[in-house]
């Protein structure tokens, strides 16, 4: 059973990702709240540790894991921030951690495996600086490292790319059929191509183009994930809606009266958004609408975006709500038995802030876990 630290760990969805299969030998979060979701769905979370990284030494580290996993904080590598990259309060955060996996390499207790995730701001964050130092300090503390751009609308309806950067240690076998010999799409963006012309040599003869297989075809739409009486939120009264509306552009309007005319029952998501009232005129807010069976990304206040609604059209009727707790686990992968915040806003944060189920798992199974079965067959072969 394959071992592995999880750091800014949330409510454990890297974990719910990974699986059964393995185990979590160490887990952190700063959050208190997210914390007490952590131990209410994961057995009681004995090995969670509530406390800021910084505080963190590798004492605190049992053992010698596989994987450390870290989702650290993304809101000042976020487009929708204010830009201090990792030098920001927050998504500064990364440094402790990675003091602690270098600490833990001096000792030679280093993972096999590094994966971190974030938002793709990442990439053209002080103009790829900040991407050029992360992937710099794989290749010093001796790992091949590459990235890829994972959307999870390849397997739940839901836009939200993200970026996963995957360090492998010196000494582990990579099968070939992981890597491919340049970018490809779906994995490889504009974005990343440019990030990674921007590296120095030594962290390019480093690099690995991770090449996983594409998901299976998604079947599921939004409406698929809807709840019929949801218990966390309310739908609008009638004169919300109406102010709703009445906050479009022609272009969303016109997408509500095509959505009347389809004949049966249209979901869309909807987010305020802060727009341009035409060349050179003032910014006003906005309601943008979508209907094509996707989510827009789930964003929480503290990323600088507002929370999600739903617009539901039937015909010539017209509702809307907050997209309700449950519905943001479920375009989070996570089942309908994990266990949620009773209070809305705790809720919306804890699944907001998590990385997408299903995109972990595709990422063990096609990356992580056939790198590590390489490794072991090499390791027992050459005993």
């Amino acid at each position: 059973m394959p071992d592995f630290y999880e750091f800014f760990a949330g409510g454990g969805m890297a974990r719910a990702g990974l699986g059964p299969a393995w185990r979590c030998l160490f887990a952190n979060d700063l959050d208190p709240k997210k914390s007490r979701m952590y131990r209410e769905n994961w057995n009681g979370g004995a090995e969670l540790r509530t406390a800021d990284v910084a505080t963190l030494t590798v004492t605190d580290l049992p053992g010698a894991a596989d994987l450390a996993w870290a989702s650290f904080p993304c809101q000042d590598l976020s487009l929708a921030g204010a830009g201090a990259g990792l030098k920001g309060h927050r998504s500064g955060t990364f440094w402790p951690f990675w003091n602690l996996m270098k600490a833990l390499n001096a000792e030679n207790r280093a993972p096999r495996l590094i994966v971190l995730e974030n938002v793709c701001g990442a990439l053209t964050s002080h103009e790829g600086k900040d991407f050029a130092a992360i992937c710099d300090g794989f290749e010093h503390e001796g790992y091949a490292v590459g990235a890829l751009v994972m959307d999870a609308q390849l397997f739940l309806p839901q836009s939200r790319p993200r970026l996963f950067i995957v360090g492998v240690r010196g000494g582990s076998a990579i099968p070939d059929h992981l890597t491919a010999l340049g970018p490809c799409a779906p994995w490889h963006t504009p974005a990343l191509r440019t990030a990674h012309g921007k590296l120095s040599s030594n962290t390019k003869a480093a690099w690995r183009w991770w090449n996983p297989p594409l998901p299976p075809r998604r079947k599921l739409s939004l409406a698929d994930l809807i709840e019929e009486n949801p218990a966390s939120t309310r739908w609008f009264t009638a004169e919300a809606v109406r102010d709703l509306l009445d906050m479009m552009s022609d272009v969303n309007r016109a997408k509500v009266a095509q959505a009347k005319r389809e004949g049966r029952v249209m979901v869309g998501g909807l987010y305020r958004r802060t727009r341009p009232d035409g060349p050179g005129k003032k910014r006003v807010q906005r309601a943008e609408v979508r209907f094509d069976g996707v989510s827009g990304c789930l964003r929480t206040p503290a990323g600088g975006s507002s929370r999600q609604a739903l617009l539901i059209v039937d015909g010539r009727s017209v509702r809307a709500r907050l997209i309700s707790s449950r519905e943001t686990a479920r375009l989070m992968g996570l089942p309908d038995s994990y266990k949620l915040p009773e209070n809305y806003n705790e809720a919306y944060h804890l699944t907001g802030d998590g990385v997408v189920v299903p995109v972990v798992r595709h990422l063990a199974k096609n990356i992580i876990e056939p790198i590590l079965d390489a490794s072991d067959r090499q390791t027992t072969a050459a005993a």
